[in-house]
């Protein structure tokens, strides 16, 4: 009788235990003065061989593949830590819960992944300085982007040769609307100035540069990124052409998966079609008001400026140079190294 109360007791204490690991939670805080000098660390301490991933989360539809995502990011040596930087407030703290206890237990190497839950849902928050970085490389990245390690390996080592610059996936370009004579979101199929932040690689000593620098004209932007909901990726594409005077590197990469693209709406059928629907939430799913609303950044940011920063770049960084002349396999044409 003893013996079965001992172990009705220690199964209830089991119980009790598990509920407490999975639902109650630490995240990591964000320092209280994000621009303190605290945070501007002696660049000589950054690691230059990793990076620190900042991933940005919202949609709690999108927590399975923010998870597969965050986990993946671990598997690679380059990676030093991931943080997960949620911005939704009403996020049930039980859910944010759920997902620090499934974080803390995916990770596949050495990297740490944390959860900070954002002070607000301002996409500047984004960019915010933090003391748990310590590397001079970051990549700002969304949710619902997978890149492969090759391709992740590819584009560190072309950061590292041009740290200075913005490198990305994800090309758009600025132009001018000559019957309405203003700036205009476009892209072009020969030229690019903007990178998006759904995969960004750019030096931690910007992350000071647009949350605390910039005096008021940076303040005075910032706000427009509040108000618009929009554009904080177009600003950092403005801060650093600003800076350096030069437009940011596009990479070429074998395979990066973008679940959030509103081209993945058709259903497929099992966990690919189910994973489709993510696309749903984004913010580029809205594809008409989302070009005018960056369009109308691209405008203000100019206006309070007073200049325009944004440079052209062409072409993109390959990790390969392929044959070009075609050869004759098969009855088919193929290009030479493949026969």
């Amino acid at each position: 009788m003893n013996l079965v109360i001992s172990l009705s007791f220690l199964l209830v204490l089991l119980l009790v235990t598990r509920e407490s690991v999975v639902f109650s939670y630490r995240t990591v805080t964000t320092d209280a003065d994000p621009c303190a000098a605290t945070n501007q660390r002696d660049p000589r301490t950054l690691r230059w061989d990793q990076i620190t991933v900042l991933m940005n989360g919202y949609s709690e539809d999108r927590i399975p593949l923010l998870q597969s995502i965050a986990a993946t990011y671990t598997a690679s040596p380059l990676v030093s830590s991931v943080l997960v930087l949620w911005g939704n407030p009403s996020t049930p703290t039980r859910t944010l819960s759920q997902l620090s206890h499934n974080l803390s237990l995916s990770s596949f190497g050495s990297a740490s992944i944390s959860l900070i839950r954002q002070p607000s849902s301002s996409l500047n928050a984004r960019f915010l300085p933090r003391s748990s970085i310590r590397t001079h490389a970051v990549l700002i990245c969304d949710d619902d982007v997978e890149m492969d390690q090759k391709s992740l390996e590819f584009a560190f080592r072309i950061w590292q040769s041009n740290a200075n610059r913005l490198i990305g996936v994800f090309a758009r370009s600025h132009d001018v609307d000559l019957v309405n004579k203003e700036w205009i979101y476009t892209v072009h199929p020969d030229k690019y100035s903007i990178v998006l932040t759904k995969l960004m690689f750019l030096k931690s000593s910007y992350l000071f540069e647009y949350s605390c620098g910039g005096g008021a004209a940076m303040g005075e932007m910032r706000r427009i990124v509040d108000e618009m909901r929009n554009c904080e990726d177009i600003l950092m594409n403005f801060v650093v052409a600003d800076r350096i005077n030069a437009g940011p590197l596009m990479v070429g990469a074998e395979r990066v998966r973008d679940w959030g693209d509103a081209r993945n709406d058709r259903d497929d059928g099992g966990a690919r079609g189910s994973r489709s629907r993510v696309s749903a939430v984004g913010l580029s799913s809205r594809k008409m008001e989302h070009r005018k609303r960056r369009g109308k950044c691209i405008r203000e940011f100019h206006r309070v400026l007073g200049r325009m920063p944004l440079r052209y770049s062409y072409g993109k960084v390959v990790n390969s140079v392929g044959e070009q002349g075609l050869c004759e396999n098969g009855g088919k044409l193929v290009f030479c190294d493949q026969v």
